[in-house]
Formats: C-alpha cells, structure tokens, sequence
C-alpha cells in the first residue's frame, strides 16, 4: 500500500473517531475513487497514480463550483468548496507562479523551442517535471505567452 494511501486511511479513521461527518464524506469519496481505479486496472496505485487520482477529483471540483456559480446554485457551492479544501491537504505543495515560470523559462532553453509547434515537445518536458506540483492550464498559459 502507498504511504499516501495508508495516510488517507488513516485519516478516515481519525474523521470517524472525531465524528466529523464532512471530512469523513471526503475522504470515503476519495478512497473510493481510489478503490475503483485499483479495481479497474488491477494493480496497487502507487503515491504519483495516488495523486493522479486526486488532481483529478480537484478538476472535477473546481468544474462543479464553476459551473454551481454560474446556476446561482450556493448550497452546492459550499459543499463542493468543504470537499475541495479536504482533497487539497493531499495534494503535493503546489508551486508558485513565479516556481512556474522560471520551469518554463528553463525548459524553453533547454529544449531550444522558438515558436507554437514545439508545444507539444515543451509539455512533455514540463509535465513530467511539474504533475502533481503546478496547474497544467497555467503551464499551458505561460508556454503560450511565452512563444507567441
């Protein structure tokens, strides 16, 4: 079992004993997701598929405050919100704008990327380097700005 895996655990564990219901919502929702993702694929995820699992139940979160604010819809908002804050405390540090710059700055020059069509080339070098740490929509943004 993954350290990050054992550590969800047992911070279910921890929620159940405190009798707090929201946090134990959460983390029974991401431990499912995690379950199911073992399941469908037949493996044991180790802590980088662990927080591939999450990143993605960030993304899914932060969709449905987007689009709960958009329908006037704030009891939603506020739960999803509660869920979010949960799922954050397992996701790695997260980087800086500037961190992020100074990422795609280097991989530029490292790489020798001049204009768009080296995009692809330049996500690959920074998406192996940042997963997990940074927003691959702000990377994206940047790279943009910055070979454009």
């Amino acid at each position: 079992m993954s350290a990050l895996k054992l550590q969800i655990t047992n911070d279910m564990k921890l929620a159940m004993k405190a009798k707090d219901k929201d946090a134990l919502k959460a983390v029974r929702m991401i431990l499912g997701a995690i379950k199911q993702r073992e399941i469908d694929e037949r493996i044991d995820l180790s802590d980088a598929q662990v927080v591939a699992v999450i990143q993605k139940m960030v993304k899914q979160r932060k969709d449905s405050i987007t689009q709960f604010k958009e329908a006037g819809r704030t009891d939603l908002v506020d739960v999803e919100e509660a869920e979010l804050v949960v799922i954050n405390n397992y996701m790695p540090k997260q980087l800086s704008e500037a961190e992020i710059a100074t990422a795609v700055d280097k991989a530029i020059s490292d790489t020798g990327a001049s204009s768009m069509q080296d995009m692809g080339k330049l996500m690959g070098v920074l998406k192996a380097q940042l997963d997990g740490k940074a927003d691959m929509g702000v990377v994206s943004t940047l790279i943009r700005s910055r070979l454009s």
